[in-house]
């Protein structure tokens, strides 16, 4: 099938790529699970919203155990979503409307129900079975102990034993994450053979991409030495808090690396999988989810023979102030620049609370925990949405490409109130309830206010429970509503393409000598004929004459003109 879209060459540098959590976004059958034809029925919205692309978390045959992040099948979808018909199905009417698509894909780690993870459990130790995966024996007299001190990162320890076929205790093997995703060996040519079928396989029938999991994982180091993170880093190596982040960021310096995150091999498999990309046309895509830090080594990942994007984590949780703001967006634009690679942008997604809420939290909130009913500092919803607002309104106005999460444009914020007999993420369930982890943000998302699920499926059935405000909030409530946050969206989408802003070129406001006061609470650039200008500060400053393009929320009045209040952001046309 041949067809066309409003960008050509390069979609990718500028593309604002909405993200679809299949589950939770749109149910056809009313069974509380969204699925792919609930997607194709909603694309013109999509499309009406101004975005140049979707990305599909994990619609694979699955146990369901990590929502779909454990695999059984590539190849296949799973009941719950559907067939490959309506798959090829919701690709076609997708890309009928401009809309390329891309699909996640799962390397570090299968389902333990794989065909291939079956076979090892059945095989001898040493077997070719078993090689495909990371398998050893214990340590101590009997073998009893694991093989190193690694721990999960969804809390545990990331070693399971297993029962070999004479019934006694044996080997050990590694899952970095639940103990039903266990971690491929990909020192393995034959694993690495079997997901070079996986690319084509899903390249064949017209992807446009992958957003690859855990992208900075699968090469774990020779001989897994043990490791124990620094003191204050948490115990999978990440940059704080009080215990384990989801996926942390981690430092890549020598030592301080965890021998299981960030070897150099994984550079070696990107070549290789960029070899394959480039034999199709169109300009297909490697997105790489890598939880890395300082962001110079994330742009590794994008050098020009290996991946096009790599999720800019450190933006997503940097804090909503202007020094700090201004420090990451300048170390964005010049690590990836210095690869020649876009920087990319994103605030919220499946792993972490919504920004909405997020970024208005008023005490720890370490990456992975999630929110509850125990957490402090949670603010009030219209002071979260009100600097959630401003926020993507800065984030839209800056050159490269731009991922929203499914709902952040109605303005949803974090679930915080879920019983805790409906939670289903297995950070839950393997800390004792200790972290709340990530149901809070994968609530099933409002479309019609008044009718049951409120719009999300013909039925009241939903896999999460939805909460009364979602009836407020949903599309149908907002859709043509000045000030709504989906208008919001709407035009700062439209904006953004009209004024090119993603292939812009950001320049300080102080740097621009119009004589502007930038107060220290206060980031302003100008990205070609539009001056941006967002207030962090908890004081309305001033703001200079000109046409106003776009603001987060109403703009006051000051003595002498227009005033910009606290958590608002504007575009003028410079």
């Amino acid at each position: 099938m041949s067809y066309s879209f409003g960008m050509t060459s390069e979609w990718w540098r500028t593309a604002a790529i909405y993200q679809i959590y299949p589950r939770s976004f749109a149910d056809s059958n009313g069974d509380g699970i969204g699925d792919l034809p609930g997607v194709t029925a909603r694309l013109g919205s999509l499309q009406s919203l101004g975005i140049d692309a979707v990305w599909f978390s994990p619609f694979y045959t699955s146990p369901q155990k990590d929502a779909g992040y454990d695999v059984a099948d590539y190849c296949d979808i799973d009941p719950l979503f559907g067939t490959l018909a309506d798959f090829d199905a919701m690709l076609e009417e997708a890309h009928a409307r401009g809309i390329r698509v891309i699909v996640d894909l799962v390397p570090n780690h299968s389902s333990d129900r794989h065909v291939w993870f079956q076979a090892a459990l059945a095989a001898a130790p040493g077997s070719a079975e078993r090689a495909r995966y990371l398998f050893r024996d214990g340590k101590g007299a009997t073998g009893e102990l694991p093989p190193n001190n690694w721990e999960s990162v969804f809390g545990g320890p990331a070693w399971t034993r297993v029962v070999e076929a004479d019934g006694n205790l044996g080997q050990w093997y590694l899952h970095l994450f639940d103990s039903s995703q266990p971690d491929f060996d990909w020192h393995n040519e034959e694993v690495r053979e079997e997901f070079r079928r996986i690319l084509r396989f899903w390249l064949d029938r017209g992807v446009d991409g992958f957003r690859v999991d855990v992208a900075h994982g699968l090469v774990k180091a020779e001989g897994l030495p043990d490791w124990t993170a620094a003191e204050g880093a948490g115990s999978m190596g990440g940059a704080g808090g009080e215990g384990v982040p989801l996926e942390p960021e981690i430092s890549t310096e020598p030592g301080d690396a965890p021998p299981y995150w960030a070897q150099e091999g994984v550079h070696e498999i990107y070549r290789d999988w960029r070899k394959v990309l480039d034999e199709y046309p169109g300009d297909r895509i490697l997105a790489a989810e890598a939880w890395v830090d300082p962001l110079s080594k994330v742009a590794k990942w994008v050098r020009p023979d290996e991946m096009h994007q790599s999720f800019n984590f450190a933006y997503l949780e940097t804090p909503w102030k202007a020094a700090a703001l201004r420090k990451v967006i300048d170390d964005s634009l010049d690590a990836f620049g210095s690869v020649g690679a876009p920087s990319t942008w994103v605030l919220s997604n499946h792993d972490v609370v919504r920004h909405a809420t997020r970024l208005a939290v008023t005490a720890d909130n370490p990456q992975g925990h999630g929110l509850g009913p125990r957490s402090k500092g949670i603010p009030e919803y219209a002071t979260g949405v009100r600097r959630a607002r401003a926020a993507t309104a800065l984030m839209l106005a800056l050159p490269g490409s731009a991922y929203l999460y499914q709902g952040e444009e109605l303005g949803l914020p974090e679930v915080i109130d879920l019983p805790n007999d409906v939670r289903q993420d297995p950070t839950w369930f393997r800390t004792d309830g200790e972290r709340y982890g990530r149901d809070g943000c994968r609530v099933p998302i409002p479309w019609e206010g008044d009718v049951p699920s409120y719009g999300f499926g013909p039925s009241d059935a939903s896999w999460l429970p939805q909460p009364a405000q979602w009836a407020e909030l949903a599309r149908d409530k907002q859709e043509g509503v000045a000030g709504s946050t989906l208008s919001l969206y709407q035009a700062a989408l439209r904006l953004r393409r009209e004024h090119a802003l993603g292939s812009g070129t950001l320049v300080w406001a102080d740097a621009l000598g119009a004589g502007l006061d930038v107060p220290a609470d206060v980031v302003a650039f100008r990205n070609g004929d539009v001056l941006v200008v967002a207030n962090a500060g908890t004081a309305a400053v001033a703001l200079p004459a000109g046409e106003v393009l776009l603001a987060s929320n109403e703009l006051g009045a000051g003595a002498s003109g227009s005033s910009l209040p606290p958590d608002t952001t504007v575009w003028l046309r410079a």
